[in-house]
């Protein structure tokens, strides 16, 4: 378990390092391309759903 353990607080980090990224991109191409600027947005959001989940894993492996 403590690979599995290792590995969530990987995957944890690396998916908030995307979405920062996504949220970067989205503020460029806001006034350019409002459109996919709407997506990132909710790209954004879902990486936060599942940065959460991955979080919840991660705790009940305490």
């Amino acid at each position: 378990m403590e690979k599995l353990k290792h590995l969530l607080d990987h995957w944890i980090e690396h998916n908030r390092e995307h979405a920062e990224k996504y949220k970067e991109w989205a503020e460029k191409v806001r006034a350019s391309n409002p459109e996919i600027s709407e997506i990132l947005d909710r790209v954004v959001e879902k990486m936060e759903e599942v940065e959460k989940l991955l979080k919840e894993a991660y705790e009940k492996l305490k």
